[in-house]
């Protein structure tokens, strides 16, 4: 039998009004590429950076007067554990497809269109690997794709330069 992972879960509640920090911690969450499991309650495989972002985000659920916990555990079973990285693998997928379409359409745009789109790319790149915790084939063809635009990119401009 595989082995389960080890998962940090945070449970919190906020309350309703103020909106502000409910919003706040929502897009922490995100950014993060946290799981939710069901309101309140959501998970990152667990890991000393994982840990430490969950602790500070629910001191601020604490400070904006709401309740929090960190939980260490493993899932029940290792179907649901199936479900819950697939889940969390098919929202990345879907950033990195994306960056491929959104390298494939910059192609055609003019030299310095395709440098601003190669550069956001770059960074958008960086953001989702952040929140990548189960790597897959996509991350490879996201970052192979990005790097293409750059490289066809600077030989247009290299182009340009020549008298």
């Amino acid at each position: 039998m595989t082995e389960l992972l080890n998962w940090v879960l945070l449970a919190y509640r906020l309350p309703r009004e103020p909106s502000t920090p409910r919003i706040t911690v929502w897009r922490k969450l995100r950014r993060l590429g946290a799981a939710q499991i069901v309101d309140g309650l959501v998970a990152l495989p667990a890991d000393a950076r994982t840990k430490e972002q969950l602790e500070w985000l629910a001191d601020e659920v604490i400070e904006a007067g709401g309740e929090a916990i960190i939980w260490l555990g493993q899932l029940g079973s290792a179907s649901d554990e199936r479900h819950l990285t697939t889940r969390m693998a098919d929202v990345i997928r879907a950033e990195y497809d994306e960056v491929i379409a959104d390298a494939a359409a910059a192609v055609r745009d003019p030299p310095s269109v395709r440098r601003r789109t190669a550069a956001r790319l770059q960074r958008q790149l960086a953001r989702i690997e952040r929140r990548d915790f189960f790597p897959s084939p996509d991350r490879d063809r996201a970052r192979r794709v990005a790097e293409d635009l750059s490289r066809v990119t600077e030989d247009s401009r290299v182009t340009e330069e020549v008298p």
